[in-house]
């Protein structure tokens, strides 16, 4: 079996409130240095058989339709080892 990671993040130009509010808690943790959070999301998908260039056009299909928003948020595929 192979995995295929997803990674979702909201785009550059949109608000994050959840990234706000956490970087605003480091500093109330004593975590100092933290300058900007920007919170995202993580699938890990594993596949039977062999990572082709079809079974990835098949995830970043299944990323485009039900994984992310498109409209606010940018993802990336990727094969881990």
């Amino acid at each position: 079996m192979a995995r295929v990671v997803v990674d979702v993040m909201l785009k550059p130009e949109i608000l994050d409130p959840q990234g706000q509010a956490i970087a605003g808690a480091c500093s109330r943790l004593g975590f100092d240095g933290i300058a900007q959070v920007r919170q995202g999301k993580r699938f890990e998908i594993e596949v039977e058989g062999e990572v082709d260039e079809a079974r990835l056009a098949d995830v970043r299909r299944l990323a485009e339709t039900l994984l992310a928003n498109t409209v606010i948020e940018d993802f990336e595929v990727r094969v881990e080892s």
